[in-house]
């Protein structure tokens, strides 16, 4: 009988749920914080939801999941008949959900590698995806890892928000944060970089932003083979344009996936958000 080895992430990587039963891929979910009320995303609280509370300036915080979430997780992949587990999460700059995963992997029945991948929402499903497909290839725990490090390296991910005020509330603009005093008089593009949301331009309208997010997004793409994903909170309409105009001028486009984010990253993004993932083939 071949080595199994189970892939887990976490509910920010966005993946859709047909993917993740087609592939084994399990997740933990984070929490959200609606007044006195915790949530778990994707089961308990919507993105619709999550963008109505914001809308409302209701008070959102988010939390990571606790060891002992990670802990059942492991064990019942363990139960499944896993010999291994490679777990993939979200950034640690942005999170502690990579610090509950490496505290549960101590006492795992199996052995555990944790990766925190640098990435968010498809910037890491794509990670877990080919994590995933390592595995079914009969892939060692190091090559699966290296896979999914592999992966991360190649692949970029960019957003336009209509406000950098939510960001700025939960702290996770890095570098950004001194430009906020002017940045906030316009629309801005941010990066991920290094594992930190960066901002990358400042854009004078909405529309020339979003036209941009997708110059950005095709130049990075260029002709070799890629997969995009774009997201976006409460703006369907725009998403599903942006994602026409990006599967008409990339040439080397495989797959395309257009997905609304979840409670978790729209909390700290804002409805409006757009974001396009360029990962390399």
């Amino acid at each position: 009988m071949s080595r199994h080895v189970a892939i887990v992430t976490d509910s920010t990587a966005y993946l859709p749920p047909r993917t993740m039963e087609r592939h084994g891929i399990t997740a933990v979910p984070l929490t959200v914080v609606l007044g006195d009320e915790a949530l778990e995303e994707g089961t308990e609280i919507s993105a619709r939801s999550l963008a109505a509370a914001l809308q409302k300036r209701r008070s959102v915080t988010t939390s990571r999941p606790s060891p002992e979430v990670f802990a059942q997780e492991y064990r019942e992949a363990a139960g499944r008949g896993a010999t291994g587990i490679v777990s993939l999460h979200l950034s640690a700059e942005f999170s502690g959900t990579y610090d509950a995963a490496v505290l549960a992997a101590k006492d795992a029945p199996v052995p555990v590698r944790v990766v925190d991948t640098g990435m968010v929402a498809m910037a890491l499903g794509f990670c877990a995806l080919a994590a995933a497909e390592t595995a079914e290839a009969g892939g060692t725990l190091d090559e699966i890892v290296a896979a999914a490090e592999k992966q991360a390296a190649g692949t970029s991910a960019y957003f336009y928000v209509d406000t950098l005020e939510y960001l700025r509330r939960g702290g996770r603009i890095g570098a950004a944060q001194a430009l906020l005093g002017s940045a906030l008089a316009v629309k801005p593009l941010l990066e991920l970089e290094g594992g930190r949301i960066e901002l990358r331009e400042k854009v004078r309208t909405a529309s020339k932003a979003i036209a941009r997010l997708e110059e950005i997004a095709a130049e990075r793409a260029g002709e070799s083979p890629v997969d995009i994903a774009v997201h976006h909170l409460a703006a369907p309409d725009r998403a599903a344009a942006l994602a026409d105009r990006l599967r008409a001028r990339v040439p080397g486009l495989a797959e395309l996936h257009v997905s609304e984010v979840g409670a978790v990253i729209g909390a700290h993004t804002g409805p409006g958000l757009l974001g396009v993932v360029v990962s390399a083939k």
